[in-house]
């Protein structure tokens, strides 16, 4: 099994570039895993307790868990991922059935922070962009998709997710193979990691 791990910054275009990477491939041959499905528990919280919780630390992250499921991927076993909402800050009881791939794609923005699972990468991308552009995502797709108002997203972006960038986020990039630049110039990359797939499943 090929495990690719694609990070970023919040609002890079990670998911944009799994689609243009899953573009011409069986779907039947690759598989996404992504890391808002591992954000820890937080059942023992209230809900006023739950919107404190910084979601950019990797401390946020069940790590082990993905970790685990990864290891069970390449054993040939099909894993029960969790599912995460944004809207409630918690785990749902939902469940999402994965099977093993030949190829799987893990992304999520602190995948690269743990020594662990980026070990299990075969390929490790970072997608980068300008943060005014990644800010701008951010607020449009929080806004639209999370329930969430302007000034609380600004205000998350300066207390929160700017500095945890800084210290966790962009000093990962160091680990990475292929850097993506989120631009009309990234074909070349992205083709890459096509290649790099189709010889695997071929």
């Amino acid at each position: 099994m090929l495990i690719i791990g694609i990070a970023g910054g919040t609002g890079s275009g990670k998911t944009t570039v799994v689609h243009q990477i899953m573009n011409e491939l069986p779907s039947s041959e690759v598989g996404i895993i992504s890391q808002d499905s591992y954000y820890k528990e937080t059942h023992h919280l209230s809900y006023e307790e739950r919107t404190k919780i910084n979601f950019d630390h990797p401390r946020a992250i069940d790590f082990e868990l993905l970790v685990a499921h990864l290891k069970d991927l390449k054993a040939g076993k099909t894993i029960e991922q969790p599912v995460y909402s944004f809207v409630t800050h918690d785990r749902t009881d939902d469940k999402v059935i994965t099977h093993p791939r030949k190829v799987m794609i893990v992304e999520g923005i602190l995948i690269l922070t743990n020594p662990e699972l980026r070990d299990m990468f075969d390929i490790k991308v970072y997608v980068h962009a300008d943060s005014d552009e990644r800010l701008i995502r951010r607020l449009k797709r929080d806004i639209a998709e999370r329930g969430r108002d302007m000034e609380e997203v600004l205000n998350r972006y300066q207390t929160t997710l700017k500095p945890m960038h800084e210290q966790f986020i962009e000093p990962t990039k160091a680990f990475a193979d292929i850097i993506i630049p989120n631009d009309k110039y990234n074909t070349v990359a992205i083709d890459v990691v096509r290649a790099v797939i189709n010889q695997r499943i071929a």
